[in-house]
């Protein structure tokens, strides 16, 4: 993991999963990772039906603000899965 400069205070990894769970309904998301570099699952029934972009999109939305900036929290995510609860 490398080192990524930021201001943010507090659990990165908990600010990424209470965004995603508060935007996505019935949603559960795991997140692992640091160093501004992270590991998504998010598992939700309003990813049925859709495709993977417009899952991974609709994840990036919610985390969007962690994201803009120079010293934003999350630099990258580096492995974003999604899934609905029966997959």
């Amino acid at each position: 993991m490398s080192s990524h400069p930021t201001d943010f205070q507090g659990s990165v990894i908990d600010a990424l999963r209470e965004a995603i769970e508060r935007q996505i309904p019935d949603s559960r998301a795991e997140v692992n990772g640091g160093g501004g570099h992270y590991i998504i699952e998010v598992t939700s029934p309003v990813f049925a039906g859709k495709s993977m972009l417009e899952s991974h999109r609709m994840v990036y939305g919610t985390i969007a603000e962690l994201m803009n900036g120079d010293r934003a929290p999350v630099h990258a995510v580096d492995s974003l899965k999604t899934r609905t609860p029966t997959e």
